[in-house]
């Protein structure tokens, strides 16, 4: 199949029975579920509410909320939410309307899976999670590629996982937090075994945030705003991520293994690619042991999603390099775009430009021929 336009971060809407009909019989009484509480549906772990949007859980597959000027605000029932989020073959009848070839997957309720503190639970519930994205992408295995979830909690777990997706699902990606889990920032050795098999098998690490989960998230103590608060946690987030994989020497030390900033815009990528090599460049300052220009290894093996409404894409593909550079809708989120791939054509890209952004950057981060 000839991919010209992919979607690099579209996102499923997990069943509500996904982990009791997928995962060990002995986790039954444990895993994550969606429950009622205050009259309305959340998302709890281990009791705790990890997701509560304070109207319920078709808030996750409100996709269009806001086209006509409405609130997000989409309330009832979890499966209320846009149906492809759950239903392959109608995902792919949306994804034909919006002349996409491709879509590489994440999950919804899943991005809150690294609250679990049990590493054995969490490899549980990350296993059956994946189970079932296989399932869901099975129909169309050349559109639909699944994202494996990752339970960072143990790196012996984490590794386990890795193998078991890819070399029995045949998934291309994992997907990671960029908050750090159980204080241990990306580049901390302890994940060393993690990024060497993720090379060894060339699998693609997609870095990707989502709201509070209990782990540290940068600037959410500061804003009362949840628009405030969104604004500046997934981008500080994804901007210390950079700084950990690149600055911090994972990169260096596995030149193969390819890294996908996700969902946190894209403008601010080449000034912060800037300040990198700036700090690399002063020899007064640079105690980092690199031996590479922090831009240059960015360019060898790192990607940057935009949204469709960034202005700055042309400028800044242009001095990054387009074939670095990934878009996504976000679909079936309450903020995600329809017709997002015609908006980024409508941006009067070079036509070489336009066809590196649509896909060549995704095709390079996951693989993909």
């Amino acid at each position: 199949m000839e991919y010209r336009t992919v979607d690099a971060d579209g996102h499923v809407l997990e069943p509500r029975t996904l982990w009791q009909e997928y995962g060990d019989r002995k986790y039954q009484d444990r895993f994550p579920k969606i429950e009622m509480r205050d009259d309305r549906e959340v998302f709890c772990i281990d009791d705790q509410r990890f997701l509560d949007t304070g109207f319920g859980l078709s808030f996750l597959g409100a996709m269009g909320g806001r086209d006509d000027g409405n609130s997000l605000q989409n309330r009832g029932a979890y499966e209320l939410g846009r149906e492809g989020g759950w239903n392959p073959h109608a995902r792919i009848k949306d994804m034909d309307r919006e002349d996409i070839d491709a879509a590489f997957l994440y999950p919804s309720l899943g991005l809150f899976l690294s609250a679990i503190s049990d590493a054995d639970l969490s490899a549980a519930g990350c296993r059956a999670y994946n189970r079932w994205l296989f399932d869901y992408c099975a129909p169309y295995p050349d559109r639909l590629f699944g994202i494996t979830m990752l339970p960072m909690q143990s790196v012996e777990h984490a590794v386990e996982e890795l193998t078991f997706a890819r070399q029995q699902l045949g998934f291309r990606g994992a997907f990671v937090r960029p908050n750090p889990q159980n204080g241990r920032c990306l580049h901390d050795e302890y994940y060393y075994p993690l990024w060497a098999a993720a090379q060894d098998m060339d699998v693609a690490i997609g870095l990707h945030e989502g709201a509070a989960s209990g782990q540290p998230t940068l600037a959410v103590e500061r804003y009362k705003s949840f628009a405030v608060q969104h604004l500046c946690s997934h981008t500080f987030e994804m901007m210390a991520a950079a700084a950990s994989v690149i600055m911090c020497g994972v990169c260096e030390k596995f030149p193969k293994l390819r890294f996908g900033f996700l969902e946190a815009s894209g403008g601010w990528m080449a000034g912060w690619l800037d300040r990198m090599d700036r700090h690399y460049t002063d020899k007064g300052m640079n105690d980092t042991g690199l031996t590479h220009m922090p831009s240059d290894i960015f360019r060898r093996q790192c990607f940057i999603a935009f949204e469709p409404v960034e202005n700055c894409l042309k400028q800044v593909a242009e001095y990054i390099g387009p074939e670095s550079i990934l878009w996504a809708t976000d679909y079936p989120h309450p903020d995600g775009f329809w017709n997002a791939a015609r908006m980024i054509r409508q941006m009067g890209l070079p036509p070489q430009v336009l066809t590196d952004v649509l896909a060549t950057g995704a095709k390079r981060l996951y693989g993909l021929n």
